[in-house]
């Protein structure tokens, strides 16, 4: 603009000198914008929605961050380690913590992710998920690595804060169900930064104060227990025991920042690495941790950890509360089966006795003797038997028997002989007779019987059958039923003529 006028009067420059104005490339603007904005941008956290998420080739990744009224443009390198890419995909709702940038070539701002968490789940339980994958992986979730448990355990180690509510609900509930559970404990800060160290080092303290322990039997007063940092409890005073069954490692519930030591590495290695048996039972029954997952068991309660512990001895207490009257039954039944084995012992005694033996032997020569009886009966009714068949073969051998029998026999010969001619010589002459018959009807001389007559060619024999065989002058030969007749043909009836 011009000079501003001092007075009414003066109206300033009428022609103002060009004002003087700086001009930018859309590179330099750019830069500069892209300087701006990552100084006063350097660490940001924004939370939304991914969208169009687009993993490259290369292993970039791509996609927008959006709410309701606006989107951001992010980018997530492939050498970002710390992401777990494994939570981010279309709709997820996360907090992505990284560099405010400008990406020149297209003039856009952008966010370069370095972390990112998911809304809803925390920066916490996404590490816990990590932690698990990560472990799992080596095979500390292996339930083939998971010792048993003792059934009957005499001393357990107990790790946990002495002034929480966890050590009272153990104490409880060994103390009601079986008070002789002896109980090592190392006390121990079970939440807030470190606590997770002290757990650890508590159970390779255990596992080193086991490990001194064993093979010694020797009982030990409260006040003599090595090193300070373990305290002993027992009803009687003193340790019965030379060895460590199980570590109880519990707490009460909480938040997951609460229980955040339980999920610890550390704390996993040291349980992985224990030699006794650990038993986790950390917060309340929906509550889960690493150590619940690397621990030989897992109970859902401090209380549960106890009742686990004592089963065994709550189980058998029926059993030794009944043993007195099973063992009166017992008796009872050895005595009757005792008396029933000597009943036995001299029924057998009786039939054992010497003259038991005798009668046993009389009637056994009795029965020889009534066999023997009747075996020669037997013998001698086939012997006659015998006898009688062959009197009858000597009677049926005499000779005049032989002899009448022949005679009859040639008897019976003859007649049957007579018979068979008779009705040999009566078959013939019938059939003579029916033959001679049937020859008498068939023959030539019956018929000239009956009145007639046979005309025969005389020179040559054959029989005259018609007039053309008999031709004028022909001698003719007939033949009547006694005698014959010659004649010559001289006419014929039946024929021509023959010409004069």
């Amino acid at each position: 603009m011009g000079r501003k006028p001092s007075t009414q009067w003066d109206f300033g420059e009428l022609f103002p000198v060009a004002e003087t104005r700086q001009v930018f490339s859309v590179t330099d603007l750019t830069l500069r914008l892209k300087k701006l904005i990552e100084k006063e941008f350097a660490k940001v956290f924004v939370s939304g929605e991914i969208s169009n998420w687009r993993l490259q080739s290369s292993g970039h990744a791509y996609f927008v961050l959006k709410d309701a009224n606006a989107q951001l443009n992010c980018v997530l390198f492939r050498g970002e380690d710390g992401v777990d890419r494994a939570f981010l995909r279309d709709g997820a709702r996360v907090t992505l913590g990284g560099e405010l940038t400008v990406y020149e070539p297209r003039g856009a701002y952008q966010l370069r992710v370095t972390s990112a968490e998911v809304q809803g789940v925390g920066a916490l339980q996404a590490a816990f998920e990590r932690l698990k994958a990560k472990l799992n992986a080596e095979g500390l979730f292996d339930p083939a690595r998971k010792r048993q448990i003792p059934a009957f355990p005499r001393r357990i180690g107990l790790v946990t804060s002495p002034t929480g509510a966890a050590i009272q609900d153990v104490l409880h509930v060994i103390g009601r169900r079986f008070a002789g559970l002896e109980i090592v404990l190392v006390p121990v800060r079970v939440q807030g930064k470190g606590a997770e160290v002290e757990i650890a080092a508590a159970i390779a303290l255990l596992n080193r104060w086991a490990a001194a322990e064993a093979g010694e039997k020797a009982s030990k007063p409260v006040s003599e227990i090595s090193p300070p940092d373990l305290l002993a409890y027992s009803p009687t005073g003193s340790l019965s025991s030379s060895r460590l069954d199980a570590i109880l490692l519990t707490r009460g519930g909480g938040s997951l920042e609460d229980l955040w030591c339980f999920n610890e590495e550390v704390v996993a290695r040291a349980i992985a690495a224990s030699a006794v048996p650990v038993i986790s039972a950390v917060g309340h029954e929906i509550d889960f941790t690493i150590a619940d997952f690397v621990a030989d068991l897992r109970a859902a309660t401090p209380s549960a950890a106890a009742e686990i512990l004592t089963q065994g001895y709550v189980g058998c207490a029926g059993f030794v509360n009944a043993a007195g009257q099973r063992l009166r039954q017992l008796t009872r039944q050895r005595l009757e089966w005792s008396r029933d084995e000597w009943r036995g012992l001299g029924r057998r005694f009786l039939r054992c006795h010497p003259r038991r033996r005798l009668e046993n032997q009389a009637q056994r020569v009795d029965d020889y003797t009534g066999t023997l009886l009747r075996l020669a009966r037997g013998a001698i009714r086939a012997e006659q038997q015998r006898l009688t068949v062959w009197s009858r073969r000597i009677v049926a051998l005499k000779p005049a028997n032989a002899i009448q029998r022949r005679r009859a026999d040639v008897e019976e010969l003859r007649r049957r002989l007579l018979n068979a001619a008779k009705t040999g010589l009566i078959a013939p002459r019938t059939d003579v007779a029916r033959l001679s018959e049937a020859l008498r009807l068939l023959s030539p001389l019956n018929v000239l019987e009956r009145g007639y007559s046979i005309t025969l060619d005389a020179a040559t024999g054959a029989v005259v059958r018609s007039a053309k065989a008999a031709p004028t002058g022909r001698l003719l030969r007939t033949r009547l039923a006694q005698g014959e007749i010659e004649s010559v043909v001289v006419a014929r009836e039946g024929a021509v003529p023959p010409a004069p």
